[in-house]
């Protein structure tokens, strides 16, 4: 203990430690009731795909009912009004997803076998979590092996029923367990992303999905994981449900929700997926993410014994009600708005009703009644989805500060007591204004398990843009005039740069079309915010689109000309086959410009802070200041060049943009030696300063060290010592050096200045061009190394700017029919017909005189047959032909097998276990590229054993991931079998 400590009495101590146990308990209490930033949102409901259409919906009191569609069951064989007919669905609507039997499944690495056993349910929740996480602009690499949680309500299985319907066990293949199993809908998206977070399927009935967003909000409370994704889906595939819920008068005949309405006979089923993007508030606003809205509190409990197992409870609503308001810290006048369940039952809804208002109904002036909605009018009921399309819909209320219409309301339930419970039904929009204070919102769930649970949300904080460098004039670029820089505090590049990518071209080709759309919709949005988001919040593929504008309407007017084919300058396009090679070419001091810099200067902190940095070294060693006359002399002094292209560099490295090697022409190889670490920047830039009488001296003087990168130097010998730089001086450039890295496989050369020294036919990238503006080359170069594959830092990009994350375009999915019983090229499985023997003539007209006695053919058709049973006897003989040659192959010599022959056979078995053509298959690409698992990688390897006579072990395929290396390895050892064999 200090001695100052002794000096205070015992008491005071004894009231500091109570201070400090009071701050952490408050801590503690904060952390369990910490708010939760819903950061993204993605959903698939009936009649919208994502997030800003279903709002449309809503706004726009759009019923989204249909009739059953046809690929769903037949209608009229299932229908009866009647709700007691046995086997029969009473009513002809519901709310239907589109396509729901399609898919991509080459994007989430799944093989088109795999896809087609795998539950639409499983496929819709990764198109949608994909979805939502890039509408919270989280790009999914950032998310690897992170503790990021995934909580999924879902419970129906109708696509188990659909394989069983098909009557054909032999279809059945290792993947249809998994496929189907509900609790691999939550652990498959967290596989594909590579979530190590926790995982998990939540089955409560029709409160799933609200008690899936309840349990990640505890999670992210109790530090389980740092980010959730939480929702529900739920498909109808087949009418086994449908039945059911008509006997128990559960379904209204008339096909539609309507919710507090005195006519109200039940609910109308709907369908979808929605999940939301979940942080802790304090990282969401350290993170600077899009705040959607705050999720204050919840709670869930179950009715216990009640009057049935599926009757709700209205004293156990009201408890879970009250228990949401504690957590949340609200009370229950504050309270605008409450999306009920309303499920439109005739037990069901006064229940709700009443348990709302004996907890919100009192103390509400009279003036300010509860309103109450439900989404179920709109398009009907999810089930598992139904409360993640509630909280969503009040989410973009929120957002809007709109209330949508509640659909299908023409006269009020008599048996809710709507004047005592001071209740509202908005029949048209209606504005949320509430004055200085937050909106704030319930949603109600509950499902026939008996599970209740109840969410209070609030609207966002208001501000939440990321954290910004500020720029003083005290702090660096004093010597720059005022009158250059209009806002001292911040300062925006004049032109920018968004880079799109896509896993093929035509995916890029409508990526790119649904921004020009976005942005014609949206002509306001700052650009800086839009590439931004675009840039640092998407996974980049390798078919990828730059584009370099000055604003939102260049941006669109450049993706249009884009998309009808035309050139545009500042526009580029490219596929990455890899990483590239890239060399870093510092130019010398012919070619440089007047100015050149000074945009950068005024304009990029980071490139500021070097100059500024080198400045301050230089000064004993200059007579004016180096950023006196830096952008005033032409051409710029050795000091002035130098210092420039070490900027440069500075500002390339901090994108993320490194060289793997290195040269420069001379003052340029100074600052290529600089940057690889032959010397320090103090050293370096004390050699450019001298004069040539001097420079021996102090050559002597400076500190060597081994180059950390590869510098191509124009000289022999040893570049860490002073005999290199002195001879380096008194020497020309030896201009072969630029040729000697193109022959080592440089594809690409950026030159640090503006000097076109490479003069070859690979990319040459100037940083700079005399004919140009600062940015408008710089920007071009940066695009154009990213359509080749170079991996750019985006968000050290825009790190110095005050950038706000947008929703944006999501990917477009290319989707094909993928369903069980269709084979692997999509094509209805056909059975051989061909007939186990040879027919003979005798067997021939016996055949054709029962055709004729079952009086189904006609004559035309008969006089068919001789050519129908031609063609099936060449078949069947081809077929005995194919297998005799088969056999004979598998008793041929392996010696006889080459590696052309290995590879062949790969193609075509892998082809054949992934469900595509043999000419789909590129033999250089890794094998999980294709979606190869180790169930496929054990039944190649299984034949693999019958064709070869190898034990073939499935991790071959992980020591050797492509089809190339493979057979080479196999061929090897074929032929080291067969020196045994001979041996022997």
């Amino acid at each position: 203990m200090s001695e100052q400590e002794n000096n205070v009495s015992p008491i005071k101590r004894a009231l500091r430690a109570i201070e400090d146990l009071q701050a952490k308990v408050n801590q503690l209490e904060y952390a369990k009731r910490e708010p939760i930033a819903i950061i993204g949102m993605g959903c698939r409901f009936p009649g919208a795909d994502n997030p800003e259409a279903f709002w449309q919906l809503l706004r726009n009191g759009v019923d989204a009912i249909t009739e059953v569609p046809a690929d769903r069951w037949d209608l009229e064989k299932f229908y009866d009004p009647d709700p007691d007919a046995p086997g029969k669905v009473c009513t002809r609507k519901g709310g239907f997803l589109t396509q729901v039997d399609g898919f991509n499944p080459e994007f989430f690495g799944i093989s088109a076998r795999e896809a087609a056993s795998i539950d639409p349910q499983q496929r819709l929740l990764l198109e949608v979590g994909w979805e939502a996480l890039e509408n919270a602009t989280l790009a999914s690499e950032h998310l690897y092996n992170s503790s990021t949680g995934v909580f999924i309500g879902i419970y129906l299985n109708d696509y188990s029923k659909v394989m069983s319907s098909v009557g054909d066990s032999t279809q059945i293949d290792a993947f249809s367990a998994i496929g189907n199993s509900l609790s691999v809908a939550a652990g498959r998206l967290s596989y594909i992303l590579g979530l190590k977070g926790p995982s998990m399927a939540i089955d409560t009935s029709c409160s799933s999905s609200l008690v899936s967003v309840h349990l990640a909000c505890q999670s992210l409370r109790l530090g389980e994981c740092n980010l959730a994704l939480a929702g529900g889906v739920g498909l109808n595939l087949v009418p086994d449900t449908s039945i059911a819920l008509s006997k128990s008068h559960m379904l209204n005949p008339n096909g539609r929700c309507q919710t507090f309405d005195a006519a109200a006979n039940g609910f109308v089923k709907g369908e979808g997926c929605g999940v939301v993007v979940l942080k802790r508030l304090k990282d969401a606003l350290a993170d600077g993410d899009n705040i959607l809205a705050l999720i204050r509190g919840s709670a869930v409990n179950h009715n216990g014994r009640s009057s049935s197992l599926i009757a709700p409870n209205g004293m156990s609503q009201q408890a879970t009600i009250r228990q949401a308001l504690e957590n949340s810290g609200v009370d229950s006048a504050q309270i605008d708005y409450v999306e009920v369940q309303g499920t439109g039952t005739s037990v069901g809804e006064p229940i709700e009703v009443a348990a709302l208002g004996a907890i919100f109904g009192k103390n509400r002036p009279q003036d300010q009644p509860l309103v109450i909605g439900s989404v179920k009018t709109n398009i009907g009921h999810l089930e598992p989805a139904s409360g993640i399309a509630s909280l969503i819909k009040v989410v973009l209320a929120l957002q809007h500060g709109e209330i949508p219409p509640h659909l299908h309301f023409q006269h009020p339930n008599p048996n809710i007591k709507w004047d005592e419970f001071r209740l509202k039904v908005p029949t048209e929009r209606m504005p949320w204004t509430v004055g200085a204070k937050s909106r704030l919102a319930g949603v109600n769930t509950f499902g026939f398990s008996g599970t209740n649970a109840h969410l209070i949300l609030e609207e966002a904080p208001s501000d939440f843009r990321l954290p910004i460098l500020d720029f003083k004039l005290g702090d660096s670029g004093q010597n720059i005039p005022k009158s250059k820089i209009q806002n001292p505090k911040y300062i925006e590049r004049p032109l920018h740069l968004l880079a799109l990518s896509a896993k093929t071209d035509e995916a890029l080709i409508q990526l790119a079309e649904r921004y020009e759309k976005h942005l014609a919709a949206n002509p306001d949005l700052a650009l800086g915010d839009i590439c931004f988001s675009a840039n640092s919040g998407r996974s980049h593929f390798q078919h990828r689109l730059s584009v370099v504008a000055s604003s939102s309407a260049e941006l669109y007017e450049k993706l249009a000309a884009f998309r009808a084919g035309q050139e545009v300058a500042g526009l580029f396009k490219g596929k990455v086959a890899g990483s590239p090679k890239i060399a870093f070419i510092f130019t010398g001091l012919s070619y440089q410009h007047l100015g050149m810099g000074r945009k950068l200067y005024e304009t990029q902190p980071t490139f500021r802070a070097a100059l500024d940095h080198c400045d301050q070294i230089l000064r004993p060693y200059l007579e004016q200041p180096l950023l006196e006359t830096i952008f005033s002399q032409s051409p710029p002094a050795s000091p002035a060049l130098f210092c420039l292209e070490y900027a440069l560099f500075q500002l390339w490295k901090s994108w993320g943009i490194q060289p793997t090697t290195v040269m420069g022409n001379d003052v340029g190889e100074f600052v290529a030696a600089c940057v690889a670490g032959v010397f320090s920047l103090e050293d370096a830039l004390k050699l450019v300063a001298s004069q040539v009488d001097e420079f021996k001296q102090i050559a002597r003087e400076v500190t060597y060290s081994q180059p950390q990168i590869p510098v191509v130097s124009h000289l022999t010998g040893e570049i860490a010592t002073p005999e290199y730089w002195c001879e380096q001086v008194r020497k020309p450039v030896n201009a072969a050096s630029v040729n000697i890295i193109a022959q080592q496989g440089y594809e690409i050369f950026v030159e640090i200045g503006s000097d076109r020294l490479s003069k070859n036919e690979k990319v040459s990238l100037p940083s700079l061009h005399p004919e140009k503006e600062d940015w408008q080359q710089l920007l071009e170069s940066l695009g154009t190394l990213y359509v080749h594959g170079a991996k750019v830092d985006w968000l050290a990009f825009d790190l110095d700017y005050p950038r706000q994350r947008l929703q944006l375009p999501t990917y477009p999915w290319q989707r094909k029919r993928h369903w069980f019983g269709a084979n692997r090229n999509g094509q209805k499985k056909v059975e051989s017909v061909s007939p186990n023997k040879s027919l003979n003539n005798a067997d021939f007209k016996q055949l054709v005189k029962q055709l004729e006695m079952t009086a189904e053919l006609s004559q035309a058709e008969l006089n068919l047959l001789p050519r129908l049973l031609e063609l099936l006897e060449k078949q069947h003989q081809q077929t005995k032909t194919e297998e005799e040659t088969n056999i004979t192959l598998q008793q041929l010599s392996l010696k006889s097998l080459t590696r052309e022959d290995i590879q062949a056979w790969l193609v075509n078995q892998i082809a054949q276990e992934l469900g595509v053509k043999p000419d789909e298959i590129n033999i250089r690409l890794p094998f999980d590229s294709y979606g190869l698992d180790s169930v496929l990688a054990i039944a190649i390897a299984s034949t693999g054993k019958q064709f070869l006579g190898l034990d073939m072990s499935p991790l071959l395929l992980v020591h050797y991931p492509t089809i190339e290396s493979l057979s080479q390895h196999l061929a090897k050892e074929v032929e080291a079998s067969e020196s045994e064999t001979f041996e022997i």
